[in-house]
């Protein structure tokens, strides 16, 4: 029996769901934001980055032949963050989140023995928010792919208790991937938008799903954090600390904040092998799973050997590279 190589950070772009939102009021407000918070610079490389990668991001043929060379038998798909559009109102919301979930099973359908994904639910919008993951998992998709908060709202909002509920019972994967970082122009250059937003959001989302008990709530919640949860695994250690020491910190989970790094699941794209290391370390070996972002920049083209970069042992190893997400994913090697 061979162990297979999964991939579970992986992107598809949905032209689908732009032509959906094109025009609508809302759109030129969101793109002015995402301007003002990325800055001028960025911006004027995303566009070609994006521009050249699109046939990775869109042919399924073109995504298998790089799989193959990466060496990666299944990724988990999931659309591209762009396409969150927290802004749209209920009727659009509702549509672009069916519509999100149908293009990307339609995308996993040319391989479905090597391709997985996942859909999208309108987290501005909670109370479709389970009508939405139903649908995606109707698509036969694997869950749904989450940001790190919407306008107004944290992850710790009492009204996405029924999308923790149904996502529980269904076990349903949730990605959480953040678009866009709340300090604004703070990082506007030199792309601190994502080196430093991206890790920012995850850590205060997770913050948001522990300290207020979500996890205490739902122990069968299976959340894969990208990027390797941000900063919040490799910092832990100062949010057990206020959870000891303050009745504040305290009040809302029944555990100590690091206790709960071994209820969720990482991808292992961290870009520093040290870092990954005490990722396994403080996690888990059974809670870390492969993740390249393919195929933007900001991911690794060879996501294998920045695993083996860490020099885990055989067995943790073999578990980051695939075994982990085979049991997440109920996938069976063949």
């Amino acid at each position: 029996m061979t162990a297979l190589t999964i991939d579970v950070h992986a992107h598809v772009l949905l032209p689908e769901i732009e032509a959906l939102v094109g025009g609508l009021p809302g759109l030129a407000e969101a793109r002015a934001l995402d301007a003002r918070r990325n800055g001028p610079a960025a911006l004027a490389v995303n566009g070609p980055m994006v521009r050249e990668r699109v046939p990775l991001l869109t042919d399924p043929t073109v995504r298998l032949a790089a799989m193959d060379r990466q060496g990666v038998d299944v990724q988990l798909v999931s659309p591209s963050p762009s396409h969150y559009h927290y802004w749209a109102d209920e009727e659009t919301a509702e549509k672009l989140c069916r519509l999100a979930g149908e293009a990307t099973a339609a995308h996993c359908s040319a391989a479905p023995d090597r391709l997985r994904g996942l859909g999208l639910v309108p987290l501005q919008h909670p109370r479709l928010a389970v009508r939405a993951l139903d649908h995606a998992l109707e698509q036969g998709l694997s869950g749904v792919e989450i940001s790190s908060h919407a306008p107004g709202r944290e992850l710790s909002d009492p009204a996405y208790e029924p999308l923790w509920s149904r996502a529980e019972e269904s076990g349903a994967v949730l990605f959480l991937h953040p678009f866009g970082c709340t300090l604004d122009e703070r990082l506007d250059q030199w792309y601190l938008s994502n080196t430093v937003g991206q890790p920012t959001e995850n850590a205060v989302a997770l913050s948001h799903l522990i300290f207020s008990g979500v996890l205490d709530r739902h122990p069968g919640l299976k959340v894969i954090a990208a990027h390797g949860g941000g900063y919040l695994p490799t910092h832990i250690g100062r949010s057990d600390h206020a959870w000891s020491t303050r009745s504040d910190a305290g009040a809302g989970c029944a555990h100590l904040p690091s206790s709960y790094l071994k209820r969720l699941y990482f991808d292992s794209l961290v870009h520093d092998p040290h870092v990954l290391g005490e990722l396994v370390r403080v996690a888990g070996p059974d809670r870390v799973c492969l993740g390249s972002d393919y195929p933007f920049d900001m991911g690794t083209e060879d996501p294998v050997g920045a695993l083996r970069a860490a020099r885990l042992s055989e067995a943790d190893f073999d578990a980051v590279r695939g075994g982990n997400a085979a049991a997440l994913l109920n996938l069976i090697p063949a």
